[in-house]
Parts: structure tokens; sequence; C-alpha cells
């Protein structure tokens, strides 16, 4: 077997993360980790998100459609 790190290693390695992380946070590093990795390969192959055009949906927003709320506390007076 070509290399140092098979099945066994790779199950060992599993568990100690997990036991170091626990399963709550592993669903997040992978997210994160998968972010980093496609930045990375975007910034490599000279993909910016820059280059594409607007969205339908953004062209068609209008400042009328943004609604503000304030929160009720801001309205009532103070006795």
């Amino acid at each position: 077997m070509p290399g140092w790190i098979g099945l066994p290693e790779l199950l060992i390695l599993l568990v100690v993360v997990l036991l170091v992380f626990g399963p709550k946070r592993l669903p997040e590093m992978g997210r994160s980790l998968g972010k980093g990795m496609r930045e990375f390969k975007d910034s490599v192959t000279g993909n910016d998100k820059d280059d594409e055009p607007a969205s339908a949906a953004q062209l068609t927003a209008a400042p009328q459609d943004v609604v503000e709320t304030t929160p009720q506390r801001e309205n009532e007076t103070v006795s």
C-alpha cells in the first residue's frame, strides 16, 4: 500500500477529532473548511463573483420594498 495513511489511521483520526470538538461543532467546521477551500480555489483560478452580472431580483428591488421596523419599547413613554 502506498503511503502510510490507511483506513485504520483515518478512523482513529476521525474518533480523535470527534472527541476533541464534539458532534455539534463538526458540521460548522466542515462548512468553514469547504468555504475556505472554495475561496482559495477561486483566488487561484482568478474567478471573482464581482465579474458576474447582477441578478434580476437585485435589479428590480426598489427602496419602497424595504420595511423598517422599530421596537415597541422605543415608542413607549416613561412615567
